[in-house]
C-alpha cells in the first residue's frame, strides 16, 4: 500500500474514532441530566378542599431518553406531598393509598394523573383551597432534581374510593381522590 493510501486511511479510522467518541459522551452526557429536566407537565388541576388532602392531576411527559420517577413533592399548602394510586382489593372495593415507589413516567412517553387512578395528594393542608384559586407544588424525582408545577384549583368530589393510609400514619378516612 502507498504511503498516501496509508494516510488517507489512518486518516478515516480517526475520524471515525472522533464521531464515535463524540457520539458516546452525548449519550453520558444526557445519563447524567436530571430526571426533573425532561419532563413536563400540562393540564393540571387540584380538587377544592376545606381541610385535609387534595388530590392534583394532568399529564406528565417525558422527552428523556431515561424513564423518570416521581417520589414525592412539597408544597407550602400542604404538611407533605405524596404519589398515590387507587387499587381495587379482592372484593372490588377501592381504596386509594401511597404507591410503592413512586410512579414512573416512560422515556419519550406519558404518564396520566386521574382520578380513580394515579395521582399526588397535598397532605394535611394548611389552608383551604377554593375553586377558581393556584396552588403551586413541587414534585421531587427519584435523583433529587425538582419540578415546580402551579395547578387551577377546581370543585371535585372524588372518585368515590376509601383512603387507606401509609403504615403508621394517623390520617383519618375520607373519600377523595
Amino acid at each position: 500500500m502507498s504511503d498516501n493510501r496509508i494516510r488517507r486511511t489512518t486518516c478515516l479510522v480517526g475520524v471515525a474514532a472522533a464521531i464515535a467518541a463524540a457520539g458516546c459522551t452525548t449519550q453520558a452526557q444526557h445519563d447524567d441530566e436530571p430526571m426533573a429536566s425532561s419532563v413536563t407537565i400540562a393540564d393540571q388541576w387540584a380538587s377544592s378542599a376545606e381541610t385535609g388532602m387534595a388530590a392534583v392531576f394532568g399529564t406528565f411527559t417525558n422527552t428523556g431518553h431515561h424513564d423518570a420517577r416521581a417520589v414525592s413533592g412539597s408544597s407550602d399548602v400542604a404538611g407533605r406531598v405524596e404519589v398515590h394510586e387507587v387499587a381495587a382489593d379482592a372484593t372490588g372495593v377501592k381504596s386509594m393509598r401511597p404507591k410503592e415507589g413512586g410512579l414512573t413516567i416512560p422515556a419519550d412517553g406519558s404518564h396520566a394523573l386521574v382520578p380513580g387512578g394515579d395521582h399526588l395528594m397535598l397532605m394535611d393542608l394548611k389552608q383551604p383551597l377554593p375553586p377558581g384559586s393556584e396552588v403551586t407544588l413541587t414534585v421531587e424525582f427519584e435523583d433529587g432534581s425538582t419540578l415546580p408545577v402551579t395547578a387551577q384549583v377546581r370543585d371535585f368530589a372524588g372518585a368515590d374510593e376509601d383512603y387507606q393510609p401509609s403504615i403508621g400514619a394517623s390520617a383519618p378516612h375520607h373519600d377523595h381522590g
